[in-house]
């Protein structure tokens, strides 16, 4: 199948118009699941972008996500994902070399997925990526798994317990929307 972006043939299933041009410099986005009033926010980092297409993209396959997320001390995804299935995959959002070169904890983050990737624009240059993890191609808008990450099936013990904390965080991330008052601990009573 041919890209739906901008008409020309890319090579991926679908692609946005940032694909094509790099960057954020258009003015009209592609819209994506009838979104195209939904415009990042201004103020969002490269790498916030690359999450926010990654997870634009996951909830086309029934994932639901979240940023950021701990899914032990000392590590912080950049986006964890949970399959209608209750698989597990962890995203890691590069928005350049540098950004890259400095990420020392990636591999702590194989024992708390099922597969493991590695999310970045277009004209990153991939082969810096280790190879046998997942690749996405992303930019703020949509997605496209070029590699699927290898499978390795978390423990049942383990599994239960990340979709546990994922379902809390998720909670209370939206209730903290809905009612500022209110943070990860309980009420904030200032």
């Amino acid at each position: 199948m041919a890209c739906k972006g901008v008409g020309t043939d890319c090579g991926l299933d679908f692609c946005s118009r940032c694909v094509h041009f790099g960057g954020m410099t258009h003015t009209q986005p592609t819209p994506i699941l009838g979104l195209d009033h939904d415009l990042p926010p201004a103020n969002a980092q490269p790498g916030q972008m690359l999450a926010r297409g990654v997870a634009r993209h996951l909830a086309t396959l029934d994932f639901a996500c979240v940023e950021e997320f701990v899914p032990a001390r000392g590590l912080r995804t950049d986006v964890y994902a949970l399959g209608p299935k209750g698989e597990i995959w962890v995203i890691e959002c590069k928005s350049c070399r540098a950004d890259y070169m400095a990420d020392q904890k990636w591999q702590g983050y194989l024992d708390y997925c099922d597969r493991f990737f590695w999310a970045v624009y277009r004209d990153f240059p991939v082969d810096l990526l280790p190879k046998g993890t997942g690749l996405i191609v992303a930019d703020a808008y949509d997605a496209q798994i070029v590699t699927m990450g290898p499978e390795t099936k978390l423990a049942p013990a383990r599994r239960k317990k990340l979709t546990l904390a994922f379902a809390r965080c998720a909670a209370r991330r939206l209730q903290g929307h809905r009612d500022p008052g209110i943070t990860a601990t309980g009420i904030n009573a200032s």
